[in-house]
């Protein structure tokens, strides 16, 4: 389902990367979706489970499945208490393993822009929800540099380094999603964007963070100190620190939600 350059296997390192940032979107998505208990969820796009346990925690599911092609990810999301409902499973976005008209709600959480085919993808969300259900996602806005981790992105560039980009960026914009949404057949399609703020203890909080990212990680470790030492010079320049030492930053997240026939 995703490039092989962004592939997550590290549940763990995943957590603390993306996961908190993942349900920081999270509680506000649910919160406009604002579902009816006692559905039957697909998760499409699992990875260690982040998203899995806000639905299982707080909208009393009949049932979650969740899907994403890397073990290492599922098997850390085994172990969470959302295991005690949810079950999780190896599969891709764009050939979801289930009949169709098998869900009520179908989300992909930070996902479409690393499916290859996102109308493939958005299909196949149709194709397994029952009549009258609903297909939502969210996703950081890549084009628009709603990014989390925008800023570092930007200064490895300006020296020179090349930081890949998922396969399908442009699909988390507002116009795209709206677009898949509409060719799969949804109806009464709905967009917002939702705005979130994460704050780390301090520098090193955030610079032992962003080294357990799959795209940028494996640069990071290849760099030699003193290019390191440029980089983190220019970091401590450009991310916000309080009088306490701590930095808190901004993303952008743009959600979509629609309904089948």
């Amino acid at each position: 389902m995703a490039d092989q350059a962004f592939r997550f296997d590290d549940g763990a390192a995943y957590e603390r990367y993306m996961g908190k940032w993942s349900q920081l979107v999270g509680e506000t998505f649910l919160d406009w979706l604002a579902p009816k208990p006692g559905l039957r969820w697909l998760d499409v796009g699992c990875g260690n489970g982040a998203f899995t346990e806000m639905v299982v925690g707080r909208c009393a599911p009949a049932s979650v499945e969740g899907i994403d092609p890397s073990e290492g990810q599922l098997a850390f999301a085994r172990t969470r208490p959302a295991s005690r409902l949810a079950r999780f499973r190896q599969g891709d976005a764009m050939s979801l393993p289930f009949p169709d008209q098998t869900f009520d709600v179908a989300v992909m959480p930070l996902v479409i822009f690393f499916v290859p085919d996102p109308a493939k993808g958005v299909a196949e969300m149709a194709r397994v929800v029952s009549p009258k259900g609903t297909a939502a996602a969210y996703a950081w806005d890549l084009v628009g540099g709603g990014f989390p981790y925008e800023t570092l992105q930007a200064e490895l560039r300006a020296m020179g380094i090349d930081v890949p980009l998922p396969p399908s960026p442009g699909a988390s914009r507002i116009e795209a999603m709206r677009g898949l949404w509409m060719d799969a057949g949804f109806v009464a399609i709905e967009t917002t964007e939702i705005t979130v703020h994460r704050t780390f203890a301090n520098f090193d909080d955030y610079w032992t963070t962003i080294f357990g990212s799959p795209s940028v990680g494996s640069k990071l470790a290849a760099m030699s100190r003193e290019e390191l030492a440029v980089l983190e010079a220019r970091m401590r320049a450009r991310l916000p620190l309080d009088d306490a030492g701590r930095i808190t930053y901004s993303a952008l997240a743009n959600a979509i939600t629609g309904s089948t026939r």
